[in-house]
C-alpha cells in the first residue's frame, strides 16, 4: 500500500521539532497534506512528496548523482513505490535503483535515524507548477568498496563525491557543515528488531549473570558486536541470530541507531535492524539467554526493560500502525483504540535537574490549571510523543523554557516510579541532569508554568511536589543512578 498522508505528517513534524524555524518555509507541504490527493504519488501534479539518501563516506565527501532527466548533480532520489512500507525504506531503495548501492552498505546517522535530515521544496522536471519536497535521510557508507557502483542508466549518467563545501544544494550543505564531530564515531554493535503480523515484538531474556554479561535479567534484542569476518552491520546481525538463537531473515532494514551504556559507563551506538518473522519461537535452538517470547507493545511496562528499548519498539509500532492498512497494521490500530488512554501507550514522562554553579536548583511554579500538580513547584518536566526521554526532554526544555541542551550533556540521575491518580495506571518517571545549557528561563508556555526560580535546596518551597523535594535530596547526596541501571 502507498505511503498515508499520517505516517508523512509523523515524518515532516519530527523534522519541525529539530528545525522548528523551518515550519513557515514547508507551509505547502503540512497544506498539501490536509488535502483528500495522494501527497507520494507522482501523479499528484499539484505537488508530492520524493524520498532521498544522503550518504556520507568520510574520506571521499557526499554522494552526489548526475540526473538524465534534468541535467542535475543532485543527491539520490525519487519518487515512493507501493512497496515502500516507510520513508526511510523509499529512500533507500532508490539508492539501489539509480546506484547499486544496498541498503546493508549504509548505516542510518547517529541522531537522524527516523527524521529527515533536509526536507527541500523544488520545482518538478518541466512541469510548471508542480512541486517535489524531497525528504532526504542522512546515511553513512561503511567503505566504498563494500559497494560497487552499479548505475541506472536510464536515469543516471554518473556520480561524483563531493567534499562538504561543495554540497550542491545550499540548506544541506548548512546542515551538513554543523553536524558535530561526535556524530562520526563508528558503531560495532548491532541488533535486530523482530515483528510479526499480530503486532507483536520478539524479545530475548537475558542470563542472570551480574558483572559477567550486559543487562543481566532483562529482556532485550537479539545481536551483539562486530567481530572482523563481518564485512558489515547487517552480517553482524544475521550472524548473531543465528549464532543465539538458529534465525535467518529475509530482508532486514536499518531502523534506528540505540545508545546504552556498558558496564564501564561508556555510551555504545548500537545499529538497529527491523525485519519479520512469523514463527514460534519455542521451536528455535537458544544458546545464549533464558527464553525468546513475543510481546505486544502495550505489554513492555510490565516487564524488566531498558527504556531505550521500549522506546525502540514503541516507535516502530506506531509508524507501522501510521502508515499500513494490511492486516498487520489494522491489527495493530485495534490494539491502540483498545487501549483507554490514547493511540499509543504514554508512561514515560521526563524531569530536568539543572543546578547553577552557585548550586541553586531550577523550578516552575505550575499553572493552578495545569493538568499535573497545579499550583505547586516542580522541575521541568514533560511526557514523551513517540520518541527517546533525551529527545523528548531537549525538547521539552526548549518548548517550555527557551533553554538549549545537547545530548551528550545529559545523564540519567534518579528513577522514579509512582501512580497516577488522575488515570489511575503506573508511571515511570526519568530525572535527568543537564551538565551544560544555552539560554536562560522563559515562559515559554504560561498555560503550563508561571514562573521559573532558582531555590537554595536547603531552602525548598513547602508547596514542592513530595517526589520531586525527594529526587533532589538524593541528587543532592550522590546517591543517583547505579551502572547496572537501577536506582541505588
Amino acid at each position: 500500500m502507498p505511503l498515508s498522508h499520517d505516517q508523512i505528517r509523523t515524518t515532516v513534524e519530527s523534522y519541525l521539532a529539530r528545525f522548528p524555524h523551518e515550519r513557515k518555509h514547508l507551509g505547502a507541504v503540512l497544506d498539501a497534506l490536509d488535502r483528500p490527493a495522494d501527497i507520494a504519488s507522482r501523479s499528484t501534479f499539484s505537488g508530492h512528496v520524493t524520498f532521498g539518501a544522503i550518504v556520507v563516506e568520510p574520506l571521499d565527501g557526499v554522494l552526489h548523482v548526475l540526473h538524465l532527466a534534468g541535467g542535475k548533480i543532485l543527491a539520490s532520489g525519487g519518487h515512493a513505490e507501493p512497496a515502500d512500507d516507510t520513508p526511510v525504506q523509499a529512500a533507500l531503495r532508490e539508492l539501489r535503483e539509480q546506484t547499486g548501492i544496498p541498503p546493508h552498505a549504509v548505516t542510518p546517522w547517529p541522531d537522524h535515524e527516523v527524521a529527515p535530515f533536509d526536507i527541500d521544496a523544488h520545482p518538478g522536471k518541466g512541469e510548471p507548477g508542480h512541486v517535489h519536497f524531497g525528504l532526504r535521510f542522512l546515511f553513512r557508507l561503511h567503505t566504498a568498496a563494500e559497494a560497487p557502483v552499479m548505475l541506472q542508466g536510464e536515469e543516471v549518467g554518473g556520480i561524483e563525491w563531493r567534499p562538504v563545501d561543495r554540497v550542491t544544494s545550499p540548506s544541506l550543505r548548512e546542515k551538513l557543515l554543523k553536524l558535530p564531530p561526535a556524530a562520526e564515531a563508528e558503531t560495532a554493535n548491532a541488533s535486530a528488531l523482530i515483528y510479526n503480523d499480530r503486532g507483536e515484538y520478539l524479545l530475548h531474556l537475558r542470563d542472570y549473570f551480574p558483572g559477567e554479561i550486559w543487562e543481566p535479567g532483562m529482556w532485550s534484542l537479539l545481536g551483539g558486536g562486530q567481530e572482523h569476518q563481518d564485512a558489515t552491520l547487517e552480517h553482524t546481525v544475521r550472524r548473531e541470530l543465528a549464532e543465539e538463537a538458529g534465525l535467518d531473515l529475509g530482508d532486514l532494514t536499518p531502523f534506528a541507531t540505540e545508545y546504552a551504556s556498558d558496564d564501564a559507563g561508556t555510551t555504545v551506538p548500537i545499529a538497529i535492524y527491523a525485519g519479520r518473522w512469523n514463527g514460534d519461537p519455542r521451536d528455535l535452538r537458544l544458546t545464549e539467554g533464558v527464553m525468546l517470547a513475543w510481546f505486544a507493545p502495550n505489554d513492555l511496562h510490565r516487564l524488566r526493560i531498558a527504556d531505550t528499548t521500549s522506546d525502540l519498539v514503541q516507535r516502530h509500532a506506531a509508524s507501522r500502525s501510521a502508515g499500513t492498512t494490511t492486516q498487520s497494521g489494522l491489527a495493530l490500530q485495534e490494539q491502540h483504540r483498545a487501549s483507554p488512554h490514547g493511540t499509543v501507550p504514554n508512561i514515560i514522562g521526563i524531569h530536568l535537574y539543572l543546578e547553577r554553579p552557585d548550586g541553586t536548583v531550577l523550578l516552575g511554579l505550575r499553572h493552578p490549571n495545569s493538568t499535573f500538580a497545579p499550583s505547586t513547584w516542580h522541575v521541568l518536566a514533560g511526557h514523551c510523543e513517540q520518541e527517546n526521554a533525551i529527545t523528548c526532554l531537549i525538547r521539552e526544555a526548549r518548548e517550555e523554557a527557551g533553554l538549549h541542551i545537547e545530548r551528550q550533556d545529559v545523564e540519567l540521575v534518579h528513577v522514579i516510579h509512582h501512580i497516577d491518580k488522575a488515570e489511575n495506571r503506573p508511571r515511570m518517571g526519568l530525572f535527568f541532569r543537564a551538565r551544560a545549557w544555552r539560554g536562560e528561563p522563559e515562559l515559554r508556555e504560561p498555560d503550563k508554568c508561571t514562573q521559573w526560580r532558582f531555590w537554595d535546596p536547603a531552602a525548598l518551597p513547602d508547596d514542592l511536589v513530595p517526589y520531586t523535594r525527594v529526587a533532589i535530596a538524593k541528587i543532592q547526596n550522590g546517591e543517583v543512578y547505579s551502572e547496572t541501571g537501577w536506582p541505588t
